[in-house]
């Protein structure tokens, strides 16, 4: 594999099944600040959809007993998974999550390693994480 050049497009796309998908689109765009990329939709369903922030995208699509949703598991079940999400400046973003009724898991803070982060649920209940930590493949890792 060849080293990554700063415009190559990402190669890992975050991806999720809501109970309700509609409603999960409409808050991360006016919540978070994502856009619609693209949304497919049967039946009045959301199939698939692509929502942009910045140059990432995450795919969702409504929970579905399907091939693919036996694959993902249970949506209520027991999950390992959380979403980080690199931001310039989290205080504004932190105070509009905070209006939205969204639970916070970890108040706004400044960390050990110089990000300022903060933690929330959105209103499915799958956890997200905001910070300036921003590692770009780009530039060399920082040290431990």
């Amino acid at each position: 594999m060849t080293e990554p050049s700063k415009i190559e497009a990402p190669r890992i796309y975050p991806t999720m099944r809501c109970r309700d998908a509609e409603a999960m689109i409409r808050w991360l765009k006016d919540v978070i600040g994502f856009t619609e990329y693209v949304v497919y939709r049967k039946d009045g369903a959301v199939q698939h959809a692509e929502l942009a922030y910045g140059s990432s995208l995450l795919m969702l699509g409504q929970s579905r007993d399907d091939e693919y949703g036996k694959l993902v598991g249970d949506i209520g079940g027991r999950r390992t998974d959380a979403l980080y999400v690199a931001v310039d400046d989290p205080d504004p973003l932190h105070a509009r999550v905070k209006a939205s009724g969204a639970k916070i898991e970890m108040e706004l803070h400044n960390t050990d390693y110089g990000s300022r982060d903060f933690a929330c649920r959105d209103p499915e209940g799958n956890l997200w994480s905001f910070g300036t930590f921003w590692p770009k493949t780009c530039e060399k890792p920082l040290k431990g």
